[in-house]
């Protein structure tokens, strides 16, 4: 079997190897349009969430996870990252 195609030790399911993409959201803002068709570079846009408040991780429309972000160190200084605080069980799929 060609190694590409080979499943990871302890896995008999193949597509435990497809990427998928994981959506982060820090918040959600509710402006007025006309507020929205006012903001300019610079402008601020006030989120429902504070800067030490969970974040959440999602698989489409599916809550997977929720967790802190934080900055990167080494390497990926300045990069975010998120340190994983609750996980939903997903063995029985998404």
């Amino acid at each position: 079997m060609d190694d590409a195609l080979k499943p990871e030790a302890g896995s008999n399911n193949p597509f435990t190897q497809v990427p998928i993409e994981i959506t982060i959201s820090v918040g959600k803002a509710r402006p007025l349009v006309r507020d929205l068709l006012r903001l300019k570079r610079d402008a601020i846009l006030p989120l429902d969430r504070r800067v030490d408040d969970p974040v959440e991780l999602y698989v489409g429309d599916k809550l997977i996870a929720r967790g802190e972000l934080t900055e990167l160190e080494g390497d990926q200084a300045g990069q975010l990252g998120v340190r994983l605080t609750e996980v939903a069980d997903l063995q029985n799929g998404l």
